[in-house]
This record gives C-alpha cells, structure tokens and sequence, in this order.
C-alpha cells in the first residue's frame, strides 16, 4: 500500500503552473488576481473557470515582444469567448479562428477581419460564408477541393483578390501525443512536400486569378517542447519557398509556423519561453533566408495554449471521497470529463490542491475522479491531498486555461461551467453557467 507523504511547504505554490501572481495566504486560501479561491467558489458556484486577465495579458505582449515585425495570431480554439478576445485584441495581436462560429465570437468582440486568419482542413460552406461576409484577412488553404470552392466564393465578391496560405505537410514528428502530431505524412492535415502535392496545390492557386498566394504555413503539432523540431520544419518549408521561386518566378512574402509550443501542466514538466522560441526561430529563419539569398518572409507564430492556459485555474467541491477494497481512495468531484476531457483523450495530467485551508495532517494518495458514469471519468490519478479532506472543500486545478471551456460537453446532460475573469482584486463573469432551460431549449420534441 502506498505511503503518506507530507504536506507540501505551507505558502508555497508549485513553480511554472499557476496564473503568475497566484498566491497561497498564510491560512492557506488560494489567491487568484488577487480573489480569494473559496469567495469564487461561493459567489459563482462549481465548477468554475477561472482566468487572470493580467496573465493573459502578459504572456501576449511577451510573445510580441518575442517576435518583433512578425505577426502572432492567437489560435482560438484553445478558448474563445468575446471577454478574452477583447484582451487579444487591445494587446494587438491577430486571430486563428477555425469555424463559423469562433469568427463570430471574433465579430462580436469586435477583432479586425484583417487580422483573421481562417484555418480548418474541412471548411463547410457555412464556414466560408462566414469569411467572406467578415471580409477575413487570411484563408488557409488545407485540401486541393477547397482551392475552386475558394476561388468561386471570391468571384462573386466585390473586393479583390482573397490572400491564402497553402498549408504544407514537412514530414516532422513533433514528438508528443499522437493524437497531437500534425507535422508527419498520413495526416487528414495540409498538402504533402514529399510527394510533391504542395508543388501541384501551388501551382492550381496561382492559376486562379481570384486568389493570391501569400505564403505558405505548417504547423507539427501540440506540447512541442524541442526547438529544434521547429528549425527543422523551417528548413524544409524554405527549401520548398525556393524551389517554387525557381518552377514559377514567385517569392512568397509570408511563413506561418503554427504553434504548438509546450506548456508545463505539473512542477518539473517541459516547457517553452517565448523569447527563447522567438530568438531560436528568428536565427534559423536569418541564416536560411541568407543560404538561399531569399527576402525574408514576414514571420507568424499561433500560440494558443501558450498564452492562455496557465492563466486558468478550475475550483471544484468535493461531493464524495470513497477507499476502495484495494486500499485505494477516491475523491469525487462536482465536475469531471464533460468540464475537462483532456485525462480521457490524451492522458493528461494535472496539478491540484486544496484551496481554502492550512492542515497538519499529512497528505496521501488518492484519485481524483468527476461525477460521470463513465469508469474512465479521472481526472488526476495520482493526486496527493490531506487525509483530513472533507466534503465540500474546494480544490483547484491548476493550468486549465486551454482545451477545457473549449472542448466542455453536456454529457449526463451536465450545464457547462461559467468562466470568470480575476484582475486586482475584482472577478467579472465572461460567461455564464448554463441554464436547464438552455438545454431544454434546443430539444424541440
């Protein structure tokens, strides 16, 4: 049987997860932007999102600053609501959006169209409806059927010509999950360099009168934490800008290398700064500009979870905590996998603690599980929580800014938590818990 361990050092909080100015108070309630973690909790119910504004904000200007002339698109599929893109938005930076839907969030908070970029590698007519009625700065072109749906959706506008990226495909292995890895042949993603189907989808754009190409864009994959995976990729994208400036007199002007860049979720994880991202990518880029005596391209990076996860933190209440004939203990909580479904997908995991109190008693192993009928509904399987924990106390889960609000389900029919923005002291709701009457609204019968 597993051992107890001790507490962690009272007012100290794990190093690289949490928002940046979280703080434990000497009675040892978690601060979140300066809002103790047990009056949200009362105020706005669990689950609950929390997000810290200056966090976000922060790390937006540290990747500007990382990248200075190159363009860095939020990607928005990492969380989206009108609240967040406002602040992306003031902090100048542009967008990845990748449906009908995030370009309306896009429209509400009033994000530029010129500032869009529009990804997807199954765009439907509604999706581009959307982006040409938003005027979208960028269209990425991601299949060869998209190029003359494209091109016939342009035509019947008045502007000119719609600027695209042609997606390639570099044969890179990010290294991570597979159900995370964009960058290697096989993939439902982009246009093959190897097989020469970038060359041809290339070649069909600039045929088309309506579309220009502007560059080219890649992306290898998600939690990258080798640099030298995104020097590789670069290498292979300016092999093909060059190749295409000798087949078809072009030099394209842009290069967008995704995102992907990894982010710590536990104490001793992998990670990525943005200046040590900018400055190793930026080199790489001078020295092969030089090699092949090509312009530099205008530079874009789409950093997503980057910016945004650690500036979440998720409070739940504990309802239940069970030992199991095997000695196991098992602490349930108020939310679970249709409020986080990483663990489930990717086996991912978390760091978590209790927020509200100081203990003397010592800590022990113990799985924490969500309130779903579901046996794979874990959410930390190997957590370590005081052996005096009680029902209702609020735990929080650190890092969960990204792929959780995003990717939250109604499953039991569970109403999807609220998201809470913190700054200095004061917390405003970005967006609300869902209703009963929300879910009975679409059930037409």
């Amino acid at each position: 049987m597993k051992t107890e361990q001790a507490v962690p050092e009272t007012g100290r909080l794990e190093a690289g997860v949490w928002p940046l100015r979280a703080r434990l108070a000497a009675d040892g309630e978690l601060e979140i932007g300066g809002v103790r973690a047990t009056d949200l909790a009362r105020r706005f119910g669990t689950p609950l999102h929390v997000l810290d504004e200056a966090d976000v904000r922060e790390r937006c200007r540290a990747f500007r600053a990382a990248f200075p002339g190159g363009e860095v698109a939020y990607a928005s599929k990492a969380m989206s609501c009108t609240g967040l893109l406002r602040w992306v938005r003031e902090e100048g930076l542009s967008l990845d959006a990748s449906s009908a839907g995030e370009l309306a969030v896009a429209r509400r908070s009033g994000f530029p169209a010129d500032r869009i970029l529009l990804h997807g590698n199954g765009k439907t007519g509604e999706d581009l409806r959307a982006a040409f009625s938003y005027a979208v700065g960028t269209i990425v072109v991601d299949s060869a059927a998209e190029i003359s749906r494209l091109a016939v959706q342009a035509a019947s506008g008045l502007r000119g010509p719609q600027a695209v990226l042609l997606r390639v495909v570099p044969g890179i292995d990010g290294g991570t999950h597979a159900a995370l890895t964009t960058g290697t042949e096989d993939q439902q993603f982009g246009f093959s360099l190897a097989s020469g189907a970038a060359a041809e989808a290339a070649h069909r754009i600039l045929g088309q009168h309506r579309l220009r190409l502007a560059g080219v864009h890649c992306h290898i994959g998600s939690q990258i934490a080798d640099l030298g995976r995104y020097v590789r990729a670069l290498d292979r994208v300016m092999d093909f800008l060059v190749r295409l400036r000798a087949t078809d007199g072009v030099v394209l002007d842009r290069l967008d290398l995704g995102g992907g860049f990894a982010v710590p979720y536990r104490a001793g994880d992998p990670g990525l700064e943005p200046a040590d991202v900018g400055a190793a990518v930026q080199a790489a880029l001078t020295t092969l500009c030089a090699r092949h005596r090509y312009p530099t391209p205008r530079l874009t990076i789409e950093p997503g979870r980057a910016i945004v996860a650690r500036a979440g933190v998720t409070l739940y209440r504990v309802v239940g905590v069970k030992r199991a004939a095997s000695g196991r203990v098992f602490v349930t909580v108020d939310g679970g996998m249709s409020d986080n479904p990483r663990p489930s997908l990717y086996q991912a995991r978390y760091t978590v603690r209790l927020a509200g109190r100081t203990t003397t008693a010592n800590n022990r192993p113990v799985t924490i599980v969500g309130r779903h009928c579901e046996a794979g509904d874990v959410l930390v399987p190997d957590a370590s929580l005081p052996a005096d924990l009680r029902l209702g106390e609020v735990l929080a889960v650190a890092c969960t800014g990204a792929y959780h609000h995003a990717m939250a389900s109604n499953y039991n029919l569970v109403r999807r938590s609220p998201v809470v923005a913190v700054r200095g002291g004061r917390a405003r709701l970005l967006v609300r818990r869902e209703t009963e009457d929300d879910l009975l609204a679409r059930d037409v019968g």
